[in-house]
């Protein structure tokens, strides 16, 4: 049967995960390994030929893939790879000069990482990992069997159907007071416990379910390691849902190739998971300003550069103006070519947005209509994914909306360089970014051209798709910023990507707060998504909320199938635009945590686990987040203008009324709706600058003391770093300058304690 979630049966999709196949009953298949042999060692790494319960021999390989991360890996035949890497390689596994083995006769198998050791017991088998000293991180459930003598969890082995090996699984004990994060943009609870997420990429018609359509198969766990599994397939995570003692793998591919990696904070964990995959892009600095959208409606050069007039004409900040879907002829989307009606001059619209200030995105995505007369040009190249009869996958793409469509294959290296030879000429032209829309759409009955199925295809055909665009759009423009909808593993290299189409309403931007925490946990520091809301008209409130949330965010776009442009709330336009204008009098701060993010992996919009990582609530706590070290940022989530905030431990200072209040405890908080509750950290300096327009490198800025104790900020900007660093004397703060930036003033915010006045030198 397809996946169908509970109560969305009225739902289709052009592209459902594969089901795997269930036994017959009485059939066997079910093999857990029970004892292994030494074949090989060498200083870093461990071959050896295992025996299972069904009386398999199948090869496991333990070894060294990086200080603190160790890699496990099972199979048929020693030297199988997932089924994906025929498309494009997901891992990357490094060396660690210290690496060690100790294997002694009758003793465990010992493989040291560093921070990371396995222990491998050979009869019977069995599996552990510990930190340096020893303590446990995590090990092998040896198999819940009830009183019928059969197995209740997965055990660490294979399943076959009808003589044919389906998938391969491991199992992890999981202790009581475990907490789970990661697997990409999960729109559910923070914490995954008692979760089931599948890794299928989904056109997910909102935020408000387990569909996402970002996956990533990476988890971090309060106990201080991470676990990444290798593997394109539909992997499936079932977190202490069937059992609450166990998290069960089930990977459908030719091998099981997973990674545990040491922490033992969050930000520990996904700094080696770049080492494995990449260091997320840091966006050109610009893409840190508003991008306010022309909507999902029709739009017409005249309105455009009116648009961009009144933006300059009000004093809203603003950087990007993003054209979506009616740039182009209705019925001619993903032609790439401008409506000559509609864009009678494209050029000089372009020439005259560059000269107010504005970039420009337009909208983009990967599959032609049938009844384009680009679609028959492709067809005929060969350019498309095909059925099992060898045409062209015709796929409803758009599910009923609009027509069916050709899916370009990218495997072709040919369809990939005649789409980057669309994009080409626009950029040239003067666009500087694309928004790659869908993408998850790939059926998993298609064939590629590369041999791949569609199944084995669909998750990583994202990567592809954001990697050609990025790719042209570095050659032309200098940097590889897309604006991404759908992503999987090693994603963080497409450097903006946001939430998708989110229902206007408050449980929506409540549970797109979520997805951008487990998203950030997942290794992807710059995300966004609709302010407002996607789908309809949010409310006056809503709106100015939901601005608020977006102003705090790592990236912020206006947009929705109505207008989201200020003077169309003008009741609370001075509100929505207030917030766009404290984002840019922080541009200092928020472009120096960006940098930070990108050089480390830990994310800009950061649950409260990545900082707190011992504080149980930290991980529950998913509707509020530091944005950088210093704020805390907790977005209205009700109408009523009233919530529960948990501050972490320590002293934090409440931005609007500089009251300090002790942390470690929830406070319930009222603001009025031109403030969003937002604290600062007690003791932080945090760099601003003077109202702009748009985002830029100034040569002056000033610094905020919030507490006026001892204390250090880095700034960093395309001019360099500048460092300042506050001594407290008396009633005096000293702050000492170093970089190339000018600090203008010291502004003390009138925190109970505080010093009297500050000095620059």
């Amino acid at each position: 049967m397809p996946y169908r979630p509970p109560l969305v049966a009225h739902e289709y999709f052009v592209a459902d995960p594969p089901e795997l196949p269930v036994r017959e009953r009485g059939e066997g298949g079910l093999s857990a390994l029970t004892s292994a042999e030494l074949v090989a060692a060498d200083g870093a790494e461990v071959m050896l030929k295992a025996v299972t319960s069904a009386e398999e021999t199948l090869v496991v390989q333990v070894g060294v893939a990086g200080e603190g991360v160790i890699r496990v890996r099972l199979s048929e035949d020693a030297t199988a790879r997932p089924r994906s890497e025929r498309a494009i390689a997901l891992v990357s596994p490094g060396m660690y000069s210290g690496a060690r083995v100790e294997a002694a006769t009758g003793a465990p198998i010992v493989i040291d990482a560093g921070s990371l050791r396995a222990e491998i017991s050979l009869h019977p088998w069995h599996l552990r990992f510990t930190d340096a000293a020893g303590r446990t991180l995590v090990e092998q459930d040896r198999g819940h069997i009830d009183i019928s003598g059969r197995l209740r969890t997965l055990p660490f082995g294979r399943s076959s159907s009808a003589g044919t090996a389906v998938a391969y699984h491991e199992s992890f004990v999981a202790a009581p007071d475990e907490a789970f994060s990661g697997f990409g943009e999960s729109f559910t609870r923070l914490d995954k416990r008692g979760q089931r997420p599948v890794m299928w990429n989904f056109d997910a018609f909102g935020a408000e379910s387990q569909r996402a359509y970002k996956n990533v198969p990476l988890y971090l766990s309060s106990r201080g390691y991470g676990v990444l599994v290798d593997s394109g397939a539909p992997t499936e995570f079932d977190v202490c849902q069937s059992t609450h003692s166990a998290v069960q793998i089930v990977v459908p591919d030719d091998v099981l190739d997973y990674y545990v990696i040491a922490g033992p904070s969050p930000a520990g964990i996904l700094d080696r998971y770049d080492l494995l995959t990449c260091r997320p892009s840091l966006p050109p600095k610009w893409a840190f300003g508003t991008w306010i959208s022309s909507g999902f409606c029709v739009d017409s050069q005249e309105r455009v550069l009116a648009r961009a007039r009144t933006i300059r004409e009000r004093g809203i900040p603003c950087d990007v103006l993003h054209l979506d879907t009616y740039w182009q002829a209705d019925g001619h989307w993903s032609e790439l070519k401008w409506d000559a009606v509609n864009f009678p001059d494209p050029d000089g619209m372009l020439a005259e947005l560059d000269g107010m200030g504005f970039k420009v995105c337009l909208w983009m995505n990967p599959y032609i209509s049938h009844l384009s007369p680009a679609f028959r040009e492709a067809a005929e190249a060969g350019y498309f994914l095909l059925n099992q009869a060898g045409q062209v996958y015709v796929a409803d793409c758009w599910h009923g909306s609009f027509p069916a469509c050709g899916i370009i294959d990218f495997t072709n290296p040919a369809a990939a360089e005649w789409f980057q030879g669309l994009l080409r000429p626009l950029l040239r032209q003067g666009v500087a970014v694309f928004k790659t829309d869908f993408a998850e759409g790939v059926p998993g009955d298609a064939v590629a051209h590369n041999g791949m199925t569609g199944a084995d295809l669909h998750n990583v055909y994202t990567l592809l798709f954001n990697d050609l665009v990025a790719e042209v759009t570095r050659e032309v423009n200098g940097h590889d910023l897309v604006w991404a909808r759908s992503s999987y593993l090693g994603g963080q290299r497409h450097s903006a990507q946001w939430g998708g189409d989110t229902y206007t309403s408050y449980a929506a931007m409540g549970s797109t707060i979520r997805g951008g925490l487990a998203h950030g946990l997942s290794g992807v520091p710059f995300w966004s998504h609709d302010a407002g809301g996607f789908t309809g008209r949010p409310t006056d409130d809503l709106y100015v909320r939901w601005s608020q949330f977006g102003a705090l965010s790592p990236l912020l776009r206006l947009h929705g199938t109505t207008t989201r442009e200020p003077w169309e709330f003008p009741e609370v336009e001075a509100e929505a635009v207030a917030a766009l204008r404290l984002r840019y009098r922080l541009m200092p701060y928020l472009y120096s945590a960006a940098v930070e993010a990108a050089r480390t992996g830990a994310p800009m919009m950061r649950a409260l686990c990545v900082d707190f990582p011992d504080d149980p609530v930290a991980w529950q706590a998913d509707l509020q987040y530091l944005l950088g070290r210093d704020l805390l940022v907790a977005p209205m989530t009700a109408p009523e203008g009233t919530r529960q905030v948990y501050l972490p431990r320590g002293l934090w200072v409440d931005y609007w009324t500089n009251e300090v209040l002790e942390g470690a405890r929830y406070v319930t908080v009222s603001k009025p709706l031109d403030q969003i509750p937002l604290f600062v950290r007690h003791g932080a300096l945090i760099p601003v600058q003077e109202q702009r327009d748009t985002v830029d490198v100034p040569a002056e800025i000033a610094l905020v003391a919030f507490g006026g104790g001892d204390g250090t900020v880095e700034i960093h900007d395309a001019d360099g770093v500048t460092v300042a660093a506050a001594t407290r004397d008396g009633e005096e703060l000293r702050v000492a300058v170093t970089g190339p930036k000018r600090v203008t003033g010291v502004e003390i915010a009138p925190v109970a304690g505080a010093p009297a006045r500050a000095v620059i030198s």
